[in-house]
């Protein structure tokens, strides 16, 4: 058995799990509603209180699916009940982030500013800086799944630098540094 698809996930106060006809679960709470499609092989069952994943067999396609699709639903009750939050910093003299609506406003270093879109689900928000501290963007959803990928396309604007260390890098992110040019000594 899995290890992570044997454990059932616990519904928190609020959230109601419905699996519909085409095995696609749909998980209801207070910050939105999500929806996954699941293999037709995998069942899944709603019973008090808790959601459990069963496989049909032990093949190995059969036992990749089962973990797959429980962390899956798992995610989506955190999702719901909670929300997601990742927050990024940019690094660098003169970087700057600006939110106006669902259009993020990116300054950092190149000639020209960089504006992103925001998927609907996603909400932003730029933390205002003290002197001497670095800039930080916010972002807050109930899929794991798109802020995960939202906060990958921003880090892809200007990925950190082993030598100076700048650019856009997680909150908490260590990143590991280089040695530059030595001089050469005769």
């Amino acid at each position: 058995m899995s290890r992570i698809g044997k454990l059932p996930v616990n519904l928190p106060q609020g959230v109601t799990v419905k699996v519909d006809a085409g095995n696609v679960v749909v998980v209801k709470g207070p910050l939105g509603e999500l929806k996954q499609a699941v293999d037709k092989d995998i069942s899944v069952a709603v019973e008090e209180g808790q959601v459990k994943v069963a496989r049909p067999t032990n093949q190995p396609r059969h036992r990749s699916m089962h973990g797959l699709y429980r962390a899956l639903i798992n995610n989506m009750v955190v999702g719901v009940s909670t929300g997601y939050t990742i927050e990024q910093e940019l690094v660098g003299v003169g970087y700057r982030v600006e939110v106006k609506g669902q259009i993020v406003e990116f300054n950092l270093g190149f000639s020209h500013e960089i504006h992103l879109m925001l998927p609907k689900e996603v909400k932003a928000e730029a933390v205002a800086v003290k002197k001497g501290e670095n800039p930080r963007l916010t972002l807050k959803s109930s899929d794991k799944q798109l802020i995960g990928q939202v906060a990958a396309k921003i880090r892809s604007l200007r990925k950190p630098e082993p030598y100076k260390g700048k650019g856009i890098k997680f909150a908490g992110e260590v990143i590991r540094r280089k040695a530059g040019k030595s001089a050469a000594s005769k």
